[in-house]
Order: structure tokens, then C-alpha cells, then sequence
């Protein structure tokens, strides 16, 4: 009987292993079907934000000319800069009225070292493996005033980059501001 106590705990062993597998997978599928949802529910959420700016001028409809812009506010209606695009670069442009110093969190640990520098790796490595042209590779520039953000320049930009740039800055600057305006 004792020969038979090890086998038998071997065998629910393994059954309970290919168990905690099915469930892995079932668990992996489900992330799957979540992160598809939340991107189709930011890319609704984000047609809704456009289709709001496309509606308030009286002028017939037409694609965003690039010296308009996109303002990027906040909650309470507060400008936090400007979105500007032109061909295949994105241009930030910070409020007057906002002081946004870049060593305030989460713009370095965030923006800079988690979005862009990802991004400009990523295409750096393509281009080194001949998938990308170095002349299309992702960078971007900001431009400040001591350690105050005035502009962020990025290009060139991809239309599948572009909702996530805009996501990823939109968040920064508002977690930026509202630590520099705490309520």
C-alpha cells in the first residue's frame, strides 16, 4: 500500500497540473478579450472627444487643420496645451498658464523613459535589423525653458502610435498638473 500512496499522489499531481494549465490558458484568453475591449472602448471614447471638437465650429465638416490644433484639457475645463499635427509629426505645445517641470513625476518615469524611449528603442532595433528605415526612426525633442516643458515634438508618427502618444501625454500632463495644483 505504501508503493501505492506515491503513484496515486503522483497521478493527482499531475492531474492537478494540467488543471492549473486549462486555467492558464483560460485565464491568458480572457486578459486577451479584456485588453481588445479597452481598446475598443478608448477608441470609441476617443471618436466621441473628436466628434465634440468637430461639432462646435459652424463651419461644414473637414479634416483638423494642423494650426487649430486639439486642446487637451482637463476634467474641469482647464487648458493643459495643445495637440498639433502636420504629415507624420505630432507637436505638444504646454499651456501658457501651466508650469510643468519635467523632474515632476510621472514625465520621466512615465512618458519619457516608459512611451517614448520604448517606442524609439523599438524602432532603432528594426532598423538594425533592416526592417525600417533610419530616416524612420521614432524620436522626439522637448523643448523647455530651465526645467519648464514648453513643447514636445515627436515624428515621425504613425497613425497606430499617434491615439496611444496622445492617451499617453494627455495622462502625464494631468497627473503633472494636478500635483502641481493639488485639490
Amino acid at each position: 500500500m505504501n508503493e501505492e500512496e506515491p503513484s496515486q499522489k503522483t497521478k493527482r499531481l499531475a492531474q492537478f497540473k494540467e488543471l492549473l494549465e486549462k486555467k492558464i490558458v483560460n485565464q491568458e484568453e480572457a486578459l486577451k478579450d479584456l485588453k481588445n475591449l479597452h481598446e475598443l472602448v478608448s477608441e470609441v471614447l476617443l471618436e466621441k472627444g473628436f466628434r465634440r471638437a468637430q461639432l462646435m465650429p459652424k463651419a461644414p465638416s473637414k479634416a483638423l487643420e494642423p494650426e487649430k490644433g486639439i486642446p487637451l484639457m482637463t476634467k474641469e475645463g482647464d487648458l493643459l496645451g495643445t495637440f498639433y499635427t502636420e504629415g507624420d509629426s505630432l507637436r505638444v505645445v504646454t499651456s501658457d498658464r501651466t508650469d510643468f517641470n519635467i523632474k515632476t513625476p510621472p514625465f520621466q518615469q512615465f512618458l519619457i523613459e516608459r512611451v517614448l524611449s520604448k517606442m524609439r528603442d523599438k524602432d532603432q532595433d528594426s532598423a538594425n535589423r533592416g526592417l525600417l528605415q533610419p530616416e524612420r526612426i521614432f524620436s522626439y525633442e522637448l523643448v523647455t525653458e530651465e526645467d519648464l516643458l514648453k513643447e514636445i515634438v515627436i515624428k515621425p508618427v504613425s497613425a497606430e502610435r499617434l491615439r496611444e502618444l496622445k492617451s499617453s501625454i494627455r495622462w502625464t500632463l494631468e497627473k503633472m498638473y494636478e500635483k502641481r495644483n493639488p485639490d
